[in-house]
């Protein structure tokens, strides 16, 4: 925020007047974390039974955990067999997607924020995204069918992570990584992944367009389990592994230098922290296609709410990505009925305003970018 290093520790914040305690703005601020953390928690439970009941075929809540209870075990007792289907075979597969997308794009959105030490950054800023888009276009366009319904999101996975090594190791020079030259690098990848493709575009039939421009446009109305399966391991690995860095991101954010005197091995964590950024973000594109502004709004409403320091902003992060996505893909399915709004469409119409806003009051706070 304004003012403050976006990753800056929680401890360096002012004290409330004078006469404060030494360290008494920190209880405050962690308690204030540990209720936001309940809230998100309580809501994205309440969004995700909604958005398994609420459709075309409604399924009572109390009917959505009747049948759950069945499935463990637990007592409850089974919906007839259009309704079974419908919740297990199409609802319940597309919530837990969008909960793994949500909070992959929401914590790879605040890790990246803490290794630029930039709050406008975001995981498209390294060309992660975009080499996915090229990969999935790709096998599209070529009706690659190699590894059949799964070819398309494994090319954009690998795409990805191929995207993401390229811009890296063009951004080294003398055994380190400047962050300048590794955005600048990003914008001319991105730039290069939009060039192909439109080539892609211009060659390909009109089936093959109507599908490259539905998949760019994010959705997830192609969920089922084996595709939960297939994102689950990276999203796991990833949210677990995201926590460990918050304090090597607290330091950094104080600058580079001081965070070398601490004991930070900068570059060797911007690796890493790079890596991570790119499993979460090319393991969501590939299943859910371009869904924007999700990982750059998320971590700055967390930031406004509870401060910067990661030992919070990561996993809530990754939590409220999950609560956004959630709830966007309930718009997407039932605010135009009987048709589907893409979700990448839905986030940018509602995330841009907002980013508008955020920018005019930073600016006004600072008094200027100058």
């Amino acid at each position: 925020m304004p003012g403050t290093a976006p990753g800056a520790p929680p401890e360096t914040a002012p004290q409330a007047g004078p006469g404060a305690t030494p360290g008494a703005a920190v209880p405050r601020r962690r308690g204030r974390g540990g209720l936001l953390a309940a809230g998100l928690v309580i809501a994205l439970v309440l969004l995700a039974l909604l958005s398994a009941g609420i459709g075309a075929y409604r399924i009572p809540t109390g009917d959505v955990l009747a049948s759950a209870a069945h499935r463990l075990g637990l007592g409850g007792a089974p919906l007839d067999r259009v309704g079974e289907s419908v919740l297990w075979n199409v609802r319940l597969p597309r919530v837990v997607l969008a909960l793994l997308v949500g909070a992959s794009l929401g914590c790879a959105g605040a890790l990246m924020q803490g290794v630029f030490g930039n709050p406008l950054a975001e995981p498209g800023v390294i060309g992660i995204s975009a080499g996915a888009a090229v990969g999935a276009v790709a096998a599209i366009a070529l009706g690659l069918t190699f590894l059949g319904n799964w070819t398309v999101a494994a090319c954009a996975f690998a795409a990805g992570l191929g995207t993401v090594t390229v811009v890296y190791a063009l951004s080294r020079s003398g055994g380190k990584t400047e962050v300048v030259t590794l955005i600048l690098t990003g914008i001319a990848v991105n730039a290069f992944a939009g060039a192909l493709i439109g080539l892609f575009v211009f060659f390909a039939d009109s089936g093959q367009v109507n599908q490259i421009t539905f998949w760019q446009l994010g959705s997830l109305a192609q969920a089922t389990w084996p595709k939960v399966l297939a994102v689950l391991p990276c999203a796991a690995a990833g949210l677990l592994l995201a926590p460990l860095y918050s304090r090597r991101l607290d330091l950094l954010a104080l600058g580079e230098r001081p965070a070398r005197h601490l004991g930070v091995e900068v570059e060797r964590l911007r690796t890493a922290l790079v890596l991570l950024v790119a499993l979460l973000t090319a393991a969501a594109v590939a299943v859910a296609g371009v869904i924007t502004f999700v990982g750059l709004l998320v971590p700055h409403l967390l930031r406004m709410a509870n401060g910067p320091g990661h030992r919070f902003l990561v996993p809530g992060s990754a939590l409220a990505g999950a609560v956004v996505l959630v709830a966007g893909d309930l718009a997407a399915r039932t605010a135009a009925q009987p048709a589907e709004l893409p979700l990448g469409v839905l986030t940018a119409l509602l995330g841009s305003p907002f980013f508008f806003w955020l920018l005019r009051r930073t600016r006004r706070r600072q008094g200027g970018w100058a």
